[in-house]
């Protein structure tokens, strides 16, 4: 089911009035939480001088062998990402770059009409369109999202979360319900690809949506150090308005698996590996000097955008990722925030297939029933804009395409 609300100022601002009368030291409340995010930003600034990486890695193989150490969960838990090196072997991912480039070309996507007013989800972020392709159902993309080795390692990342208490199960962190998304293919040189910091997933409903509220019940009651950014319960049932720029699944985490080698400079992932940077957000948008009908630059059917304005202390913790080779894969919260870099002065493209998890759970399951008709006829996903390139491509994938797993995934079999 989506939010639908006749009028949002209107109800941003009985929601502030409410929340705020739950918050009598509003100023003492988000000067704690700064005091975090300086702390949190000054360990990542050590990091670097340090010639650390900030964003946790390991190897797949470790994964698979069940040997992931206690302190690389604490650090992808507080940093909120993790990468995951040759989740797909090196080769496999460069014939997959090379398919897609082929897929991409031969069928005419270069030459095809495209209606700028379908997708609107860059539209208000501060620099420019990306070179993001509109492309769901190459078999490159159906092939890396269904990998054993993916799931392998999205099941692992998902058991990271509570999953259940007792007899309320809020998801299944090992079973997959596949979230069909674009690619990027960024030319070295590409000065139109910039992306400034967001999060996706919901931007006023993180606020107005009553289940939304109870994620961060905690936030919202004072109490902000209680909040468990990796705890379901109330995830799964948050609403979304409807919108080309929400997804409307639930994601344990959003993520990409490198097609080209790729890292700082390149025109690559930024992100900001603060966990619990959504709670200086939250919290901001109802200081004094907001409007009482606005939530810190926060609209309705766009990204949550990172201001400057509002959320400089978090600003200050953006990083690149570090470099990464074909078949190394990055995974993100959907609460951290993330950006492109706006200039990509490296001398390769610079390609993904962006592959997330959403485990199965009733949302997701509702979602992939609406994603399997799409993938059957070549449309576009349902959370995207109906361009439907791909409706008379050749070479897309089919359903013989997938393992059982992977139909089961896509929703064309029963689990």
């Amino acid at each position: 089911m989506s939010l639908q609300l006749a009028d949002v100022p209107q109800s941003i601002l009985e929601t502030k009035n409410r929340l705020k009368n739950q918050l009598p030291d509003l100023d003492g409340l988000l000067a704690d939480i700064q005091t975090h995010i300086d702390e949190e930003v000054d360990d990542i600034r050590s990091c670097q001088q340090r010639g650390e990486s900030v964003i946790p890695e390991l190897d797949y193989d470790t994964i698979a062998q069940d040997g992931v150490s206690q302190e690389i969960v604490d650090q992808i838990k507080r940093r909120g990402s993790v990468i995951v090196r040759q989740v797909i072997p090196c080769q496999q991912a460069m014939a997959w770059n090379d398919e897609l480039g082929d897929y991409i070309t031969s069928n005419g996507y270069y030459e095809a009409e495209v209606d700028p007013s379908l997708d609107q989800y860059f539209s208000d972020l501060k620099s420019g369109r990306p070179q993001i392709f509109g492309i769901y159902w190459s078999r490159p993309q159906v092939l890396c999202r269904a990998a054993p080795s993916m799931a392998l390692t999205r099941a692992f990342l998902n058991r990271l979360w509570i999953s259940r208490r007792g007899d309320d199960v809020y998801f299944d962190p090992d079973r997959e319900c596949i979230y069909a998304d674009r690619i990027r293919r960024r030319e070295p040189g590409d000065e139109t690809l910039g992306l400034s910091p967001h999060m996706d997933g919901g931007s006023v409903e993180r606020w107005i949506e009553p289940e939304y509220r109870k994620v961060y019940r905690h936030v919202f009651s004072g109490d902000w150090r209680k909040y468990d950014p990796f705890d379901g319960a109330h995830r799964v049932d948050a609403k979304e308005i409807p919108s080309p720029a929400v997804c409307s699944a639930f994601r344990t985490y959003q993520g990409w698996t490198a097609l080209s080698p790729q890292g700082p400079g390149d025109g690559t992932l930024q992100l900001i590996p603060i966990v619990r940077g959504i709670v200086f957000h939250l919290i901001r948008a109802l200081c004094e000097d907001i409007a009482e009908d606005e939530l810190a630059g926060a609209q309705p059917c766009r990204p949550l955008a990172v201001a400057p304005q509002w959320h400089a202390p978090l600003l200050d913790g953006l990083v690149s990722i570090p470099h990464v080779e074909p078949g190394d894969a990055v995974f993100w919260h959907p609460d951290v925030a993330h950006a492109v870099e706006n200039v990509h002065q490296g001398a390769g493209y610079s390609n993904v297939v962006y592959v997330g998890a959403a485990p199965y759970c009733v949302k997701n399951a509702a979602y992939v029933k609406r994603q399997k008709v799409a993938f059957l006829r070549g449309e576009s996903a349902p959370d995207f804009a109906a361009e439907n390139y791909e409706v008379d491509y050749q070479g897309r994938a089919a359903t013989d395409d997938l393992s059982e797993v992977g139909q089961q995934q896509m929703g064309l079999l029963d689990w």
